[in-house]
């Protein structure tokens, strides 16, 4: 993944919705200088600022990471064939993930699918606005919710607030491949 093009992105995606820097600052709290200096940068920011945004635009983190932004329409149904559907490697944004991205062109989702490779090890909780659900296809998984924590053996399920802190990682000799679904609630258009 191309970090550059998660740039180039905020920004056409932000003018494609008429919003200039400062309507975007007022909605995600953040400055304008420093949304212009995402726009300008080669590196992405990280993943909680790009929610931050993504939530101010009125769309899914996966819109923001597409090599192929479309504009938005009127898509009641989207098909991805398994050989094109795009794959996020490990990076500074997401240390030790690999990211499937799933339905990732269909405009206007209310859900966010991804198949993710659990890394061994994670020392980084997350937190975002909305619900969660991770199936365990493969492996393995310690999952961490708030205080308590979990083992997740393939077929297992959990379904929670992600408001909570939370963060999982691969117990035995593979990484573990997970479903999960995240669930943004819908935001009100200004």
């Amino acid at each position: 993944m191309d970090e550059k093009v998660i740039s180039d992105n905020l920004k056409k995606l932000r003018i494609q919705r008429k919003m200039t820097l400062q309507d975007l600052a007022q909605k995600t709290g953040l400055t304008k200088g420093y949304l212009s200096k995402v726009e300008r940068s080669k590196k992405a920011p990280p993943y909680s600022t790009l929610t931050k945004i993504a939530g101010a635009l009125d769309m899914e983190v996966t819109t923001l990471l597409s090599k192929d932004v479309n504009p938005l329409g009127d898509v009641r149904i989207y098909l991805c064939r398994g050989d094109k559907r795009p794959i996020i490697r490990e990076n500074d944004q997401f240390p030790g993930y690999d990211y499937e991205v799933l339905a990732e062109g269909k405009p206007g989702k209310n859900m966010e699918p991804f198949i993710i490779h659990s890394p061994f090890e994670n020392n980084r909780t997350y937190t975002h606005e909305g619900e969660e659900f991770i199936y365990v296809m493969d492996g393995q998984l310690e999952f961490s919710y708030g205080d308590d924590t979990y083992i997740l053996n393939s077929g297992d399920n959990i379904y929670f607030d992600s408001i909570v802190p939370h963060v999982g990682k691969s117990l035995g000799n593979k990484k573990a491949k997970l479903l999960v679904v995240i669930y943004f609630y819908k935001r009100n258009r200004q």
